[in-house]
């Protein structure tokens, strides 16, 4: 046994009268030389009062004394070991401890382990049915049908402009002059019966003239948002790369964002939002190449070409309709484009689908004529556009012809080839071609 005699004097007390540690004095008288050890209570209490996680580690396998079998078998960690330790101790009380120290940051590493999808997991709610993929695919084809009626004889770049549409995407048509470029785009406003509004494109173009401008009202004395053309649902950049670059630069937010910020404030654009853009890759003089980053952002890339000698003569034989986009009546609605939307990330996308787009995309990456290959953003879209091909196609799932319809006009664009391919006269789109011929096709078992 030990003898203790403690004193306390005046300074010994703070404000508050609490006795501080450092001044106290005491004088022991005993045989042995080592301390008297904490008991388990006093070591769990001092750590329920710690302000931080950090110090849990005080309680030590030496302090909470488990069963021999259990030493032996507790992690090295300490913040994991106090937990079996201070549960299965039945002389200290749960409360004291495992909320303040121990069942806190277990607690919130299970919620970020619950947060990650599970391998193999594929976005979507359910399955698509059959009457959703009917109706999906009976919009889908009004749609086209009606827009070639004003654009005749090029189905393919219209259903990748529905597509992108209905994916939530942006498509860039570049094309010589005369090609039909503009049409296509009023045909598709027209054809759905939402907000449309055309951009013409000009070196003296600012970016207010494109996402609006905050000006003071003499009438309210208050200072107002006014909008620009691009809080449209289909948006018409016609000959965007003959703006700066600073008025490009206005693109970039609304086309990645679905949103403008003017003057600190944020701004929505309504929805099903698209961007239409043409340029014209011929006429380079007072133009200004699109950076690399808002080439990215565009979802497609297509051309339309000149019509065949058959469409040709009829254009010809009716010349006396001078615009036919203007004749088009809707056929759809911007509600219906939002269901489409919904039915098409429904689409099953199978494991070995993502697998081949993957090495689709890490293909490019690779190849010996590709300076930069298409980044995860490609990828992406090429699963989405997939989906909403499949979708057209009457199907719930996707198959290889999906990908392999779409890789082109969907990473084309998002790869820069060496210098020697270019001096060969390589394009991208000849390469892209070159390795879906590499690349095998997954067998897929749709029963």
């Amino acid at each position: 046994m030990f003898e203790h005699t403690h004193t306390t004097t005046d300074t010994d007390l703070d404000d508050e009268g609490t006795v501080l540690a450092t001044s106290t004095t005491a004088t022991s008288t005993s045989s042995a030389t080592s301390a008297t050890p904490m008991s388990a209570t006093e070591t769990i209490v001092a750590a329920a009062e710690t302000t931080t996680p950090v110090t849990a580690p005080v309680v030590t396998p030496p302090v909470v004394m488990p069963p021999a079998s259990a030493t032996t078998s507790m992690p090295s960690t300490p913040a994991v070991s106090a937990t079996p330790s201070i549960s299965t101790t039945p002389s200290v009380s749960a409360p004291s401890v495992s909320a303040p120290v121990v069942h806190s940051p277990a607690g919130m590493t299970a919620t970020v382990h619950n947060a990650l999808p599970p391998i193999g997991a594929v976005a979507g709610t359910g399955a698509a049915s059959n009457d959703e993929i009917t109706d999906f695919r009976r919009h889908f084809s009004a749609i086209v049908d009606n827009v070639s009626q004003a654009v005749v004889g090029k189905e393919t770049p219209i259903c990748q402009c529905v597509t992108a549409l209905v994916a939530g995407g942006h498509v860039l048509l570049e094309d010589n002059p005369g090609t039909g470029k503009t049409q296509l785009a009023r045909a598709l406003a027209n054809s759905v019966s939402v907000s449309f509004k055309r951009i013409q494109f000009t070196p003296d173009l600012l970016p207010s003239d494109v996402v609006g401008v905050t000006f003071y009202d003499q009438k309210t004395g208050e200072f107002s948002f006014r909008e620009g053309p691009i809080f449209a649902s289909i948006v018409l950049a016609d000959e965007i790369n003959r703006a700066s670059p600073k008025t490009q630069s206005a693109m970039l937010e609304v086309m990645e964002e679905q949103k403008v910020t003017v003057d600190g404030h944020t701004h929505p654009v309504p929805q099903p939002f698209i961007v239409i853009a043409t340029q014209n890759p011929i006429e380079q003089l007072g133009t200004y190449k699109l950076p690399e980053a808002q080439m990215d952002r565009f979802l497609i890339k297509t051309t339309i070409g000149y019509p065949s000698t058959e469409y040709s003569l009829d254009i010809l034989r009716q010349v006396n309709i001078t615009d036919r986009a203007g004749e088009l009546k809707a056929v759809a609605s911007g509600d219906d484009i939002l269901a489409m939307r919904t039915i098409a990330n429904k689409v099953r996308v199978a494991d070995a689908i993502l697998e081949y787009i993957m090495r689709i995309v890490e293909s490019t990456r690779h190849d010996e004529s590709i300076a930069v290959g298409s980044s995860m953003r490609g990828a992406l879209a090429l699963t989405r556009c997939a989906r909403v091909w499949a979708a057209a196609d009457g199907r719930g799932y996707v198959i290889p012809d999906d990908v392999k319809a779409l890789a082109v006009p969907v990473l084309a664009h998002r790869i820069l080839l060496t210098s020697d391919a270019v001096f060969a006269a390589n394009t991208p789109e000849d390469v892209l071609t070159r390795i879906l011929g590499e690349i095998p096709a997954p067998q897929l078992d749709v029963h």
